[in-house]
């Protein structure tokens, strides 16, 4: 009796897994809601602009309704990348039982990279703009004999990758501010200073970029103590005593020349102004981060609104930059409504809104 349930539980799946063979409706669907990770800013009939600088982050969120075939059993989604339309030899991107996943920008990048896209302005015969294609392989079954498989339409991406000038140019140094001033305090992290010179050479300039609070700061090497400068009226101490400073975002310069050995604190932040920002056209700005691993300031995240943007610094009118098709001039930068990474080169002249 047992052998003929057996038997008949065997047909039933059988017949099941043919019916799974039929074309069932599977096509990409919009996320009906946002997530606070990554938010849609683009159409797919828009570029994705990419860039390294931001190569960790979400490129797009790809969501897909379920598959149905028509039996009790999980099904898996691996979704693939492709460069060609055909899909011949796909990017595995994901292989999940869910119906969603984010592919960040560094994994947009090496399939631009296989695709021949290249971001150097000086490698003339490779494209920086083209097309990528995804799609999702849903399928039941785990033995290669047994799989019972469905695909997706096929989604065309257009891409651009971001030309970056100064990616390669890294200011970094071994020195930092520390104190009861700063973000983390008397510990490390100290907050970074970078070489003042943006051609590289160690002058013994240095600066860095930060807001303060009412209390002390000094100046350490490798974040330990034993080389360490304070000071008094703008001179520096090897040793010395510790440095006080009131609330604020500030430009510090420290010269370690031996003949000069001084330090100075002046009001300094760039900052993101205009009515599609939370504070509007009066301020204050939404403030940007200095990078000197690429000379560049930066804000991730910023939610904007439909609108106009410009870039100036220390909230004020008078030192300050508007654009247009990502190159630094007079004019407000229209926005339309979405969250955001703006990263801004004014060494270069240059911006990007991703």
């Amino acid at each position: 009796m047992k052998k003929l349930i057996n038997i008949f539980a065997l047909c039933f799946i059988a017949l099941s897994f043919i019916a799974c063979e039929e074309e069932d409706e599977f096509t990409f669907i919009a996320s009906p809601e946002q997530t606070a990770d990554f938010t849609f800013t683009n159409s797919i009939s828009d570029n994705y602009l990419l860039s390294p600088l931001v190569a960790d982050n979400p490129a797009e969120r790809f969501v897909w309704n379920e598959a149905d075939f028509d039996v009790q059993t999980p099904v898996n989604y691996e979704l693939q990348g492709a460069v060609t339309e055909d899909f011949n030899n796909p990017t595995t991107l994901a292989d999940i039982t869910g119906t969603d996943y984010s592919v960040t920008v560094s994994s947009m990048l090496s399939l631009a990279n296989e695709a021949g896209l290249d971001n150097d302005p000086d490698t003339e015969e490779a494209p920086n703009t083209g097309m990528l294609f995804f799609r999702v392989r849903a399928y039941v079954g785990a033995d290669a004999g047994n799989v019972v498989e469905q695909f997706s339409d096929m989604l065309t991406l257009n891409v651009e990758l971001v030309e970056n000038t100064s990616e390669e140019v890294d200011l970094s140094t071994t020195w930092g501010v520390t104190g009861g001033a700063t973000e983390f305090g008397w510990d490390a992290p100290d907050v970074p200073m970078w070489k003042s010179d943006i051609t590289g050479v160690d002058n013994l300039v240095y600066v860095a970029y930060t807001t303060l609070t009412d209390g002390e700061i000094k100046f350490r090497e490798n974040e330990a103590w034993g080389n360490d400068y304070g000071g008094a009226d703008g001179q520096l101490v090897a040793g010395g005593d510790n440095i006080e400073v009131t609330e604020g975002t500030y430009k510090i310069t420290i010269d370690l020349n031996p003949d000069e050995l001084t330090y100075s604190l002046e009001e300094y932040s760039w900052g993101i102004v205009g009515d599609a920002t939370p504070n509007g056209w009066d301020g204050p700005d939404v403030q940007l981060s200095y990078n000197g691993e690429n000379n560049t300031w930066m804000v991730e995240n910023v939610t904007l609104t439909d609108g106009e943007i410009k870039f100036r610094l220390n909230n004020a009118w008078g030192d300050d930059y508007g654009g247009n098709d990502g190159q630094l001039g007079s004019d407000n930068i229209p926005v339309t409504a979405g969250t955001y990474t703006i990263i801004v080169d004014f060494e270069n002249g240059t911006y990007t809104i991703e």
